[in-house]
């Protein structure tokens, strides 16, 4: 019998599982194999997003699992997101559409605005920073990100996504949101591990009744600025070796004992399987509170960003 994710509750009533497989950087002609290898080894969670470019090769596999009976379209939690180009109504509509159209499925578990930043249309790919590291003058960094918002909340009542949310938000840019929405974000996604625990914003998260998602859990597989990989460090290889489990697990179960849940990415068969092998053991409270002791790296983030 397959084992399945256990789930955290969302303010909407639907249930999230708490690992899922991340889609960013899945290359074409190997993340539709990864996704049905994922739904195999019991994965119920898919994160993709319109700008990943996969999104057509993720909706051939779900179609695959459906036809072949390896899982139900209702069994699944797919989110998906609306990209910095796509703020205005009418373009968050049509990509909500195309996404639908691409994944070939009738609605989303969950829709993020992706980031509270804007592009213009045309600006598909505009590095976050330029390169003596300042933030993309050609970006605009402050908008009525509001305005998406609502066009959120009425596709939702459309049923076109049964739970809204968003990506990258600071707790001011939340404040900002909470302030005049109508619907509560059910998740905010941002990159949370050891090196970058955003204690701060998982507990405004939760008091606000808002599920964190992390995204590149395990951090950053290369050396920057003469800092260790997450993997490579110390103290998570000795918490490894003291339970008898990898790296990667140790810092996917940290997350996970936040009560937060975790998309890793892997395209490797027995990755995805050892990444989903979590819930039959617990780090201890002082193994925890080494984790969450680790520096903080936050200006060198995976993920760059607007977050100062």
């Amino acid at each position: 019998m397959t084992t399945l994710s256990p789930t955290l509750d969302l303010n909407t009533g639907a249930k999230i599982p708490v690992v899922g497989l991340g889609t960013w950087q899945a290359g074409k002609g190997e993340v539709g194999a990864a996704v049905k290898a994922a739904i195999k080894a019991g994965y119920r969670h898919f994160d993709c997003a319109e700008i990943y470019g996969n999104e057509a090769e993720i909706g051939e596999a779900f179609k695959s699992a459906f036809d072949e009976g390896l899982v139900k379209r209702e069994e699944l939690f797919i989110t998906s997101k609306v990209f910095n180009n796509h703020h205005q109504p009418e373009r968050a509509v049509k990509a909500i559409h195309n996404t639908l159209k691409n994944l070939q499925i009738p609605y989303l578990d969950l829709s993020l605005i992706h980031w509270p930043i804007k592009f213009e249309e045309e600006q598909i790919a505009q590095p976050l920073r330029t390169p003596e590291g300042k933030l993309n003058p050609a970006i605009t960094w402050s908008f009525d990100f509001k305005e998406t918002w609502k066009t959120l909340e009425e596709l939702q009542k459309q049923g076109l996504a049964k739970s809204i949310g968003v990506s990258n938000f600071t707790v001011k840019q939340l404040e900002e949101l909470l302030a005049d929405a109508q619907v509560v974000p059910a998740v905010n996604q941002v990159e949370f591990h050891p090196y970058l625990f955003q204690a701060e914003l998982l507990n405004y998260c939760t008091s606000k009744g808002i599920v964190l998602t992390a995204y590149s859990p395990l951090g950053s597989t290369v050396s920057s600025e003469g800092v260790v990989p997450l993997l490579e460090n110390e103290v998570v290889k000795d918490i490894a070796a003291e339970v008898g489990r990898s790296a990667a697990q140790v810092v996917l179960r940290w997350g996970v004992q936040k009560h937060i849940t975790v998309i890793p990415k892997s395209s490797n068969e027995e990755r995805l399987r050892a990444n989903f092998a979590i819930f039959d053991f617990e780090l201890s409270p002082e193994q925890v509170a080494r984790l969450d002791s680790l520096p903080q790296h936050r200006f060198i983030r995976l993920v760059p960003g607007h977050f100062e």
